[in-house]
């Protein structure tokens, strides 16, 4: 029985073991759901009349992070379309929350409210997303504050929406140089408005977007054999 025991607790381990990669992956995009009460403006590079997002809602998913360059997509509703794949930046807060955190730049009477940033509940920084150079230099000027953009010639619509993240243009997001822009106009290290999350925790929370399945063949291989031996080591206790 000690032995049909030890073998017992290798494969509860195991199967721990092999289950434990499909749980991370599952929280890996941050996937959120969320409903506007009102229109908001998005960066692009969005769908082709979608720089205005109408009052409903939509999910928020992480698709790729690289260190301190993040591609955050906007979904549809039921997710069949994506309206938006957007370059953020890691930006730290000091204060966690046990809910979905969005801000916004507050925008004169009648116009939109602008999408400045999304936390995700648990993490103590969030994404903060980069606008193109002309509309960063209207927003700043009218909310007072610093604006991201990138002064990369980046397409701000596509008639087409972007779906797998390998497309030329999600390579451009990624290496895109940001800048911060100030209501004066003034042009400022990214530093200077944004700080970034220790170096450990963004490697610490970021995942390939897509894994081999040999570690995960080897461990069901292996799980199966434990298996093997304990059904014939309880066969034999039993003749």
């Amino acid at each position: 029985m000690k032995l049909f025991n030890a073998l017992t607790i290798v494969c509860v381990a195991l199967v721990g073991v092999v289950l434990a990669p499909a749980a991370r992956a599952d929280a890996y995009d941050d996937k959120t759901v969320i409903t506007f009460s009102g229109p908001v403006e998005i960066p692009g590079v969005h769908l082709k009349g979608w720089g205005v997002l109408p009052a409903g809602t939509y999910v928020f998913k992480l698709v790729d992070s690289q260190s301190d360059r993040h591609i955050v997509q906007i979904f549809s509703e039921d997710e069949k379309t994506v309206y938006a794949t957007i370059l953020a930046i890691p930006n730290y807060r000091l204060k966690v929350t046990g809910k979905t955190v969005m801000t916004f730049r507050e925008r004169p009477a009648g116009e939109p409210e602008a999408l400045r940033a999304w936390f995700y509940p648990g993490k103590n920084w969030g994404e903060e997303f980069v606008y193109p150079k002309s509309v960063a230099i209207e927003i700043a000027k009218s909310t007072g504050t610093a604006v991201l953009f990138t002064p990369a010639e980046l397409p701000v619509e596509v008639s087409e929406p972007i779906k797998p993240v390998d497309e030329p243009v999600v390579a451009q997001l990624r290496v895109a140089p940001v800048l911060a822009l100030q209501p004066t106009g003034e042009e400022v290290e990214l530093a200077q408005v944004v700080t970034a999350p220790p170096p450990e925790q963004l490697v610490a929370t970021a995942l390939p977007a897509t894994a081999s399945s040999l570690p995960l063949i080897g461990l069901l291989g292996l799980l199966a054999l434990s298996m093997s031996f304990v059904v014939g080591a309880f066969a034999k206790r039993i003749q």
